[in-house]
């Protein structure tokens, strides 16, 4: 694939390429990964997306793989143990909302599936957008705005519509590649 044809964030680091290429907007359905997904958006706000992408495996290490069934009963000595981990983002906040996410996540998990409560917004498929330039994408949307304030209803933290609108974008529920970009279809 020629470089000068995909969406002009993905670079120069091969890491924001090889994200770009294989991962970013390939629709997700597995819970356990759309839970990692938005907490590793949580994660992110304030910071450069490629920061996170370069501590993904530290984070991923320290959190248990993300498996929410765990993360659950972790309480304030893990979230000190966290804070000493040069290798994760140490902001107390984002680490305590990662552990109560879980617990919500549970909760609607058990219900009808994170992954089916999700999908239900876009009617089990991916919103295809048809952007020619970076600035057209927005940075939010009454979708991200709606499904923001459902999270924070049922209990989730540090999912506002910003946050939720990049997290759409990365597990594929909103495709926003760039009608030039080969890895748009």
């Amino acid at each position: 694939m020629q470089a000068e044809n995909r969406c002009n964030w993905a670079g120069p680091d091969q890491i924001y390429i090889d994200y770009h290429d294989t991962e970013w907007g390939v629709p997700e359905h597995n819970s356990r990964a759309l839970f990692e997904k938005l907490m590793l958006e949580g994660f992110q706000a304030g910071l450069s997306w490629i920061t996170i992408l370069k501590k993904r495996e530290n984070f991923r290490k320290a959190f248990a793989e993300f498996d929410p069934d765990i993360l659950c009963m972790w309480g304030e000595v893990d979230v000190n143990h966290l804070l000493q981990n040069p290798g994760i983002i140490r902001h107390r906040g984002k680490i305590e909302a990662t552990l109560s996410n879980a617990k919500a996540w549970q909760s609607i998990e058990n219900d009808i599936g994170f992954g089916n409560f999700l999908w239900r917004y876009v009617d089990g498929k991916p919103i295809l957008n048809a952007w020619e330039d970076l600035s057209q994408v927005p940075s939010q949307t009454p979708l991200s705005r709606q499904i923001s304030k459902d999270l924070k209803k049922a209990g989730f933290k540090f999912c506002g519509p910003t946050t939720v609108y990049a997290f759409l974008q990365a597990a594929g529920l909103v495709n926003d590649h760039l009608i030039t970009c080969p890895f748009r279809h």
